[in-house]
C-alpha cells in the first residue's frame, strides 16, 4: 500500500498552487534534511482553496507593498542566525488566560457565552472564517454553492481519490477546521493514518462551540467533542507558543478519543520562520520543518510497504511531476515579468 500525503492550507490570500505545493514541499525536505534524514518524501498533493475566496493570487513578483496581491512571505530557508527563545513566562500566562476565557465563553455543553463579542473579533480578524461560517454567503460559478461547501468538497475529492492508500492528512491555520469537518461529517468511513494540525484555531472557544453543536446533533444529544472516527493511528497537533492563531494550543483537553482510542497528542514547538527579519511563528513553512513534526514525518515515509520497483517508478513519476511544476512556475514568472515591462 503507497503512502500518500495531503496538505490544506489555511488563512488568506495565496500564491498560485503549484507554487504552495511546491514550496510546502521543500519546507518538509528542509526539515528532513536538517535532522539528516534520507527518507523521500512520497507523493505529494495540495487541496488548494484560496482561489474560491479571492479572484486572483499572491503575484511573486509584484513589487508593490501596498497591492492587495504583493507576496511578502515568501518560502525560505530557516536562518542559521535564527535563536531560540525561552517562553517560560509567556507559557505560564497563555496557559492561565486560556482557562479564564474557555470559563467565560464556554459553558459545560460546549456553548457559547457572549457570542455577540466572538462574532465582532471573527468579523475583525478572520474574514475567510467568517464567510466559511456565513450561511448565507455564495460564490457564482456554474451554480451557486456556499463557499464552506465548495471548500470542503475540494478536500472531500482529493480523500476520496487515495481512499485506497496510507493518507497523512497535514492541517494548517483554517485548514484543519475545515479538515476536521470533513473527516467527522462528509468522509467518516475514509482511513486517515495520520491527522497532522498545525497553527490550528481549533482549541478557540467560537470554534468549540461550533463544532460541538454539529457533533450533538450527529450524536443524539451528546455533549463530548470526539475525535474524527476516521483516524485510525494519530492525531498530532502542533503548535508555537507565539502562535496567536493557536492561543488555546491544548486540544487535548477538548477532544475525546475516537473509538480507535485516538485524540490529539499536542506539542510545543518552535517555528522558526522568518523573513527579511520579521518572524512569523504562524507561518505553515516553519512548521512543516519543525524536529518534531519531521520526525513523525519520516516514521509516515518509513512505514510504506511498497516494493523497490513499485518505489522507483513512483519516484520518477514525482520528479517528472516536480520538473513540469517547477517550468509552470518559471514559466508564469516570466509571463509576469513581461505584463510587468509592457505597463511600464
Amino acid at each position: 500500500m503507497a503512502n500518500v500525503i495531503i496538505g490544506i492550507h489555511g488563512l488568506g490570500n495565496k500564491p498560485p498552487k503549484d507554487l504552495l505545493e511546491y514550496w510546502w514541499k521543500l519546507a518538509m525536505i528542509e526539515g528532513l534534511k536538517t535532522r539528516k534524514f534520507k527518507s523521500v518524501l512520497p507523493k505529494f498533493e495540495l487541496v488548494y482553496w484560496a482561489d474560491i475566496l479571492h479572484d486572483q493570487p499572491l503575484s511573486e513578483v509584484n513589487t508593490q507593498p501596498d497591492s492587495p496581491l504583493f507576496l511578502s512571505e515568501k518560502y525560505v530557508k530557516a536562518s542559521k542566525n535564527f535563536v531560540e527563545e525561552n517562553h517560560y513566562i509567556r507559557k505560564k500566562v497563555v496557559d492561565f488566560l486560556s482557562r479564564q476565557l474557555n470559563r467565560i465563553f464556554l459553558n459545560e455543553d460546549f456553548s457559547l457565552n457572549y457570542s455577540f463579542i466572538t462574532d465582532a473579533l471573527v468579523n475583525k480578524y478572520f474574514h475567510d472564517l467568517e464567510i466559511y461560517y456565513t450561511d448565507n454567503s455564495t460564490i457564482k460559478t456554474d451554480f451557486i454553492c456556499k463557499s464552506s461547501d465548495l471548500i470542503k468538497a475540494r478536500l472531500l475529492k482529493t480523500l476520496e481519490k487515495y481512499k485506497n492508500d496510507d493518507i497523512m492528512l497535514i492541517s494548517h491555520s483554517m485548514g484543519t477546521i475545515i479538515a476536521f469537518d470533513v473527516l467527522s461529517f462528509l468522509a467518516p468511513t475514509i482511513p486517515i493514518k495520520s491527522f497532522i494540525t498545525m497553527g490550528s484555531p481549533l482549541g478557540l472557544p467560537v470554534i468549540i462551540s461550533k463544532i460541538a453543536a454539529e457533533q450533538k446533533q450527529m450524536l443524539n444529544g451528546s455533549n463530548h467533542m470526539i475525535t474524527p472516527p476516521t483516524i485510525s493511528q494519530s492525531w498530532f497537533n502542533f503548535a508555537d507558543i507565539l502562535d496567536k492563531v493557536a492561543f488555546e494550543y491544548r486540544l487535548a483537553d477538548f477532544f475525546a478519543e475516537n473509538s480507535r482510542g485516538v485524540k490529539p497528542i499536542d506539542f510545543l514547538v518552535v517555528n522558526n520562520y522568518e523573513i527579511n527579519g520579521t518572524r512569523n511563528p504562524h507561518k505553515s513553512y516553519g512548521y512543516l520543518r519543525t524536529s518534531e513534526f519531521s520526525t513523525i514525518l519520516n516514521e509516515f515515509i518509513q512505514s510504506e510497504t511498497l516494493s523497490l520497483d513499485e518505489k522507483l517508478i513512483r519516484n520518477a513519476g514525482q520528479f517528472i511531476h516536480s520538473v513540469k511544476a517547477n517550468i509552470t512556475i518559471q514559466t508564469g514568472k516570466i509571463k509576469n515579468t513581461i505584463i510587468g515591462l509592457t505597463k511600464d
